[in-house]
């Protein structure tokens, strides 16, 4: 068990089928050398994992886990915020849940690995740190540091003994504020990692091989077969029958081809996993609508929508 990485991971049941093609790249470049904590936002969520039984997983259901200060703030944000505010919390219900874990990464649920994550651990070992974050690395013309800050919440690694003072000062922080607006240098949970370098100098390593981690902000800045992981942020189906592979990006045809496709066949794939238990959820507002439309692209012009890759926007 010593060589077994530990990930987390939070979502409620609108992102089970993102959840799913994101054990299914850890399976294909990882196997047997991970274990996936998988924090259910929302108890649908947690039995419909229950069933799906996936290797090297554990569901973890919120509902039996929040605290009362988490309780406390629930009412009070929007459900972005309030998953927002759990980040700093998951790493802690894994450490609490299994006493012989020594480290855990967080990542977010649409991230998709492309290889074996093995050098990043390499160079957080050979730093000596006790926390690992990663720089956006935003490409030029998308530079939004002034607003979501340099550092991103998409992977980040939490060792148990040393990493705690970190990991619990940013939860109090997330408790105090934690919201989807701009104030005081605050931006939701991420704003706060900032000053982490110098606040907790010599416990925290910021990744350094900037171009392991790419997602739409940074498309045109590294050549994608150096990804390791890929982070489909603002991936989204929407009405009209329609995908948005990355709002207000311009991602370059190679990219699509080469890392959406791929995805997309995860995804559709985790889909038809989820359609074959019954798996229906009405949508509610923004946050659920496109799940419903997700469920409608299992027709069979399904296949046929991964093979447009000219326009962002895609019918099927």
């Amino acid at each position: 068990m010593t060589n077994v990485e530990h990930y987390v991971t939070l979502f409620d049941s609108v992102f089970l089928p993102q959840a799913l093609a994101l054990q299914a790249s850890m399976q294909r470049h990882m196997p047997g050398n991970y274990r996936l904590w998988m924090l259910c936002v929302d108890d649908l969520a947690f039995d419909l994992l229950d069933q799906l039984k996936l290797p090297h997983c554990t569901a973890l259901k919120l509902s039996s886990l929040e605290t009362p200060p988490l309780l406390q703030v629930k009412s009070q944000r929007s459900r972005a915020e309030y998953c927002w505010t759990l980040t700093p919390f998951a790493p802690r219900f894994v450490f609490e849940a299994s006493p012989e874990v020594h480290r855990v990464t967080y990542i977010d649920t649409d991230l998709w690995f492309r290889k074996d994550p093995s050098p990043i651990f390499d160079e957080f070992d050979a730093s000596g740190a006790k926390v690992l974050i990663t720089d956006h690395g935003y490409a030029p013309e998308h530079d939004q540091t002034a607003l979501s800050g340099q550092y991103c919440v998409q992977f980040m690694t939490f060792e148990r003994e040393g990493g705690e003072t970190v990991r619990q000062w940013w939860e109090d922080r997330c408790i105090e504020w934690c919201y989807a607006r701009f104030e005081d240098g605050k931006f939701g949970d991420q704003r706060y990692l900032d000053d982490w370098p110098s606040r907790f100098k010599g416990l925290v390593h910021v990744l350094t091989r900037l171009e392991f981690t790419q997602a739409p902000w940074n498309a045109t800045r590294y050549p994608y077969g150096q990804a390791i992981f890929y982070h489909f942020q603002g991936l989204r189906l929407l009405p009209g029958r329609r995908i948005d592979l990355a709002p207000t990006y311009a991602l370059p045809a190679p990219l699509i081809e080469n890392i959406y496709e791929p995805y997309l066949a995860d995804l559709g794939q985790a889909i038809a996993r989820l359609e074959s238990l019954g798996f229906q959820i009405r949508p509610q507002g923004k946050t659920l609508g496109w799940l419903a439309l997700a469920r409608r692209a299992l027709s069979g012009v399904y296949q046929q929508l991964w093979r447009f890759h000219k326009l962002r926007f895609r019918k099927y």
